[in-house]
């Protein structure tokens, strides 16, 4: 059963020749681990917040199960994307002045929830964050602050986990760490996880892989 699915998905920017994402198709199975791989400026990062919501497209629909997400407005699509998609950015963008566990359990407040105290210690020991809980980012590694990262992406319990270059920054034992916590995300948690990556060796490790270049999707 597909999960989401992109139609005709085009992103054109402004003063640019050719769009940055060129009439994509593509359909992702539910707890599918697929892998996007292309090189600096192919589309894949414009693709994947085209994706989870974050920017629209020029034309084309994006569907997550029932919901043509752009037929959405924007306090709408917020909500949305908050409840559905879980984002990871390979820049971590962690608010400095929140504590590990006020950044990780942002997402569930701005939606009202209440974080029960034994889901956190699990998700703490799971990212390798137990005694991190109060300390600040600015106080944390790379690897670290890219676990933050993932759980404020998990908190929510989304549907489908989009990580954007989550190993872009980190040497390669922080990197299979990163890459074992999304094999978690999407074996046990049953998540649905697209992974953006330049590098062929950590998309070797997800299911299925698609290749984009010049805004152009290819499988394999």
């Amino acid at each position: 059963m597909a999960i989401l699915t992109a139609k005709n998905l085009t992103k054109q920017y402004p003063g640019e020749e050719r769009p940055a994402l060129n009439q994509a198709n593509l359909s992702i199975e539910e707890g599918e681990f697929l892998a996007i791989v292309g090189s600096s400026g192919s589309g894949k990062s414009t693709l994947l917040h085209l994706l989870g919501g974050v920017d629209r497209p020029t034309s084309g629909s994006v569907q997550l199960y029932d919901t043509d997400i752009y037929d959405l407005n924007e306090t709408q699509l917020a909500i949305f994307r908050r409840r559905q998609v879980g984002l990871i950015y390979q820049f971590y963008n962690l608010l400095p002045n929140l504590t590990v566990r006020e950044n990780i359990t942002l997402p569930a407040e701005l939606d009202g929830k209440n974080v029960p105290d034994e889901q956190l210690a699990e998700l703490f020991n799971t990212l390798g964050l137990r005694g991190k809980e109060d300390a600040l980012p600015a106080a944390l590694s790379g690897g670290q602050q890219q676990r933050v990262a993932i759980g404020r992406a998990l908190i929510n319990k989304p549907a489908i986990v989009l990580a954007d270059e989550p190993t872009g920054n980190l040497d390669q034992r922080n990197s299979q760490e990163i890459m074992e916590l999304l094999h978690y995300a999407n074996v046990k948690e049953g998540q649905t996880v697209v992974l953006i990556t330049h590098d062929p060796l950590i998309a070797q490790q997800a299911s299925r892989i698609i290749t984009i270049e010049d805004g152009l999707l290819n499988e394999g």
